[in-house]
Order: structure tokens, then sequence, then C-alpha cells
């Protein structure tokens, strides 16, 4: 299950009501995380199943769900720097690593992180996202992979970024979009290049978007 459809309401409301003591704040910040919920009974009711339980979950892409996940995770930032005192970590929404020159000190850690994270967040590791490596082979993060000497982009993100502006150019010609959101589009995209050994394929992205908007 995807992190946004995994938090649990519930404990997203009490962090939030140990910090905030205004009660007509959390009123209205009970109001917004629960109505998420009513969109999936609705769904239920149509559908006659519901795919993810109730009380679960905030909407991708709201300002408030970036600001919640990251309030969320701060339980979990504070476990990792306070209790087990790790020194060497960063976290990006719900990716994040941990350096160490300990192997067997790395691989101690799961079993704890993953109890925390499953009786105080409700959330659950990814079996197939945990791995022990060696930073020398690189560090798959974000959709980069960090080298020692440079950072090189994902094999999947360099196909998907040409994909992503090849349809972004299709919504635009359609009338979809207009030319600021479509040239944002591109921006971002490039934006993501520029911090990785990625300076052909930026070339080749700007040339292939301008044959594909004149063609």
């Amino acid at each position: 299950r995807k992190f946004f459809d995994s938090v649990d309401q519930n404990i997203l409301i009490k962090i939030l009501g140990r910090k905030i003591k205004d009660e007509k704040v959390n009123s209205l910040l009970k109001e917004v995380i629960f109505s998420y919920s009513s969109i999936y009974e609705r769904e239920r009711e149509r559908e006659r199943e519901s795919t993810f339980p109730a009380q679960k979950g905030m909407p991708i892409g709201n300002l408030t769900s970036q600001i919640f996940s990251n309030i969320y995770m701060n339980e979990f930032d504070q476990f990792i720097k306070h209790k087990l005192k790790i020194k060497h970590y960063a976290r990006y929404t719900d990716d994040f690593i941990i350096i160490s020159a300990d192997k067997e000190y790395l691989k101690n850690l799961i079993p704890l992180i993953q109890n925390f994270l499953r009786t105080e967040l409700h959330l659950e590791l990814h079996p197939k996202k945990v791995h022990v490596t060696r930073h020398n082979r690189g560090i798959d993060f974000l959709g980069y992979v960090i080298l020692p000497e440079h950072i090189e982009l994902r094999t999947k993100t360099k196909r998907k970024i040409p994909k992503k502006i090849k349809k972004a150019v299709s919504l635009y010609k359609n009338g979809k979009i207009n030319e600021l959101a479509l040239h944002s589009s591109l921006q971002s995209y490039l934006g993501v290049l520029s911090h990785s050994n990625a300076y052909k394929l930026s070339q080749e992205i700007q040339n292939k978007f301008w044959f594909w908007l004149k063609g």
C-alpha cells in the first residue's frame, strides 16, 4: 500500500493535538483529515468493496497532506535521532537512508525500525525496498543512484522523463494544458536532470521537445 493511503488518521490527529492546543483549530483539522475517509466511504458504496480501510489515508497532492506527512513522520525522525542515536540519516516523505560503516549494526536496526513503525505509526516497511549495501555500489534514493564520485539517474527515471514530457506536449496540443504549464513541466524535469550526470540526456530531451512541439 502507498504511504499516503497508509497514514492512520487517528494517530495523526493525536500528534497534532499534542502540538496544537486551540480546540477550534483542532476541530477544523479533524474535519479536513476525516473528509478523506468519507470520500472512500462513497466509493465503497459504489463499488461494494473498499481497497483501503476507513480512517486511513490522505489525498496525494493536497498542500495539507504534504505538511501532515512531515508532521506524521517527524515522530520517526525523533526516534531515529534521539532513541537510536543515528547520525547519518536522510528522509524524504517515506523514503529514507541510513549510512554506517558497520554492516551488522545496520542489519540490527531493521527490526527496531520495523517495530516502531508498526506500533507507533501503524506503518510497514516494504520488504522489497529494504537493502543493506555498500556505498560504492550506489545508493538508490529518490530516483537517483548516489555514488562516491558522482550522482546518476536511475535507469527507470531516464526512461520515464522523456515519456512524461512527450505526454505534456500532447496535452498542450490538445488544449488540455496551457503554454505556461507545458514549459513549467519541461523545466521541472530538466531540474531533476540537473542534479545528476545527465547533461547529454538533458540536451537530447530539449531537442526532442521542440521536435515534438513542431511535429
